[in-house]
């Protein structure tokens, strides 16, 4: 009995997702009869049917990634289809007082929501699948030495290695990192979707990133949802230093910044693992600006107590499929990009390289980022 709470709300979330679709592009504009009313609810019948089936197929026990292709790509339809819905609804209501009732007025919803909605999901496929642009940010650090300036720290984060095939865009993707010159290079968590068996291949390229000065890496909670320590374990094979609430001194120009990296909060459920800044930092000098790699935009609260000049974060995707970032903003304190926090402290967070489950992006573009280092003076 304890379980039909989590299936009832398993079937609740894909029937409101799919209802009020079914309303706005079958059964108002049908008036609930004829030929097109019985194709389109079969349609969305079997849709809903497909969602849950395809998702615990997918992402439970049988891990098969057919069904997860199936699954997540139903999902990111359903949601632009939803939230588009919802707002040609609300749109419409203003067809009445230009003299438009219905049906005619839920004809024109629907064609102008099945129109949008078509779009988006095209568009956003194609943006979810491309190499992401390269976006660049000038980072000014208080108290970071003269030898680090102009110093070319290239983040990539929440690749989600996964179900699709991504061996060309990985392959891609370090083409862009490596032509960016990084001297420092640094994933910030989330990196795959599976087993290392399963999903190494897809990693292996992010071996032949070249940064002269390192290459770091840190958990994010999906790596908690599988194998964490084997994901530790194969970027060090591959090179990259992973930073177990650890931190490294790097030095140039006769001047030292330390980089620092934490574990997800969601770690706390694996033995030694779990966010742990007070142990990241022992040992560092306390007189040299602190990067850290922290994957949630919501560490930060933590960060800018110990005085961190610039956290790296990523998680978010930027909403991903735009307008989830609303909800996604509910979470975390920031979605996007650089803020300030605290009197010394700053946050960049990235929307992602990757993208996790659909397939989509829907005004929430990828990136691949370039923090070039700057230094300033304290502030006061």
């Amino acid at each position: 009995m304890k379980y039909v709470p989590r299936v009832a709300l398993f079937l609740a979330i894909p029937a409101l997702l799919f209802v009020v679709p079914w309303w706005t592009l079958v059964g108002a504009p049908t008036e609930g009869t004829g030929p097109l009313f019985w194709l389109g609810s079969a349609v969305f019948l079997l849709a809903f049917a497909c969602l849950p089936a395809a998702m615990f197929l997918g992402h439970g026990p049988a891990q098969s990634d057919a069904a997860s292709v199936v699954g997540d790509t139903l999902l990111g339809v359903a949601w632009v289809a939803f939230s588009w819905s919802v707002i040609g609804n609300i749109a419409g209501l203003v067809l009445p007082f230009a003299g438009v009732h219905d049906p005619d007025r839920s004809r024109i919803v629907a064609v102008g929501v099945l129109a949008v909605a078509t779009a988006l999901v095209v568009w956003g496929i194609i943006e979810a699948r491309r190499v992401p642009r390269v976006r660049t940010v000038d980072v000014a650090i208080p108290g970071l030495g003269q030898g680090f300036d102009g110093l070319r720290l290239v983040v990539v984060t929440d690749t989600h290695y996964a179900a699709l095939n991504r061996l060309r865009w990985s392959e891609k993707v370090v083409d862009v990192v490596n032509a960016q010159r990084p001297d420092i290079a640094c994933h910030a968590g989330d990196l795959a979707d599976g087993s290392v068996e399963k999903r190494h291949p897809q990693v292996d390229p992010l071996g032949k990133v070249d940064a002269p000065l390192g290459r770091f890496y840190i958990t994010g909670n999906h790596e908690y949802f599988g194998d964490a320590q084997g994901w530790i374990d194969h970027m060090t094979s591959i090179g990259w230093q992973p930073l177990h609430n650890q931190h490294q001194t790097v030095t140039r120009g006769g001047d030292e910044l330390v980089i620092a990296g934490i574990d997800d909060p969601t770690g706390v459920t694996l033995p030694g693992h779990g966010p742990d800044l007070p142990t990241a930092l022992a040992g560092a000098d306390p007189r040299l600006p602190v990067v850290l790699l922290a994957h949630q935009p919501k560490q930060i609260t933590a960060s800018a107590a110990a005085g961190v000049a610039l956290q790296i974060s990523g998680h978010t995707h930027g909403g991903q499929i735009w307008p989830f970032h609303y909800l996604v903003r509910l979470d975390q304190p920031v979605v996007a990009g650089l803020s300030r926090h605290g009197a010394n402290t700053q946050l960049y967070t990235s929307r992602g390289t990757g993208f996790w489950g659909p397939q989509l992006r829907v005004f929430a573009p990828s990136e691949i980022t370039v923090l070039v280092l700057r230094p300033a003076p304290a502030r006061v």
